[in-house]
């Protein structure tokens, strides 16, 4: 089974930026790309970025213009950077395919407080 893997959380000021990593334990098959979601404690999950197979992306517009998702298809993982992070930021963060999900990685917490 394919596992994922996401790294690089942590405890940022509101304006700082971090890097999200996730690592596939060996080449995902998605029709639909990647994605990255957070879930905040109470919340639904909300998928916030997501690219294709052909490289396009799209975004939530809460995080439209901060955040950027890529991939390196290489080393099976994608990356999420996030600049200007706000309180409204801290969650979870996953990454699966959108819409056709594989088993959830454990996530990695984005807490974004002063």
């Amino acid at each position: 089974q394919v596992q994922l893997v996401e790294s690089g959380g942590g405890l940022v000021q509101p304006g700082g930026s971090l890097k999200l990593s996730c690592v596939a334990s060996e080449i995902i098959f998605s029709r639909n790309g990647m994605g990255w979601y957070r879930q905040a404690p109470g919340n639904q999950r909300e998928l916030v970025a997501r690219i294709a197979n052909d490289g396009s992306t799209r975004y939530a517009d809460s995080v439209k213009g901060r955040f950027i998702i890529s991939r390196d298809t290489a080393k099976n993982t994608w990356y999420l950077e996030m600049e200007n992070l706000q309180p409204e930021d801290t969650a979870v963060y996953y990454c699966n395919p959108p819409y056709t999900p594989i088993p959830w990685g454990p996530g990695t917490q984005v807490t974004v407080s002063s």
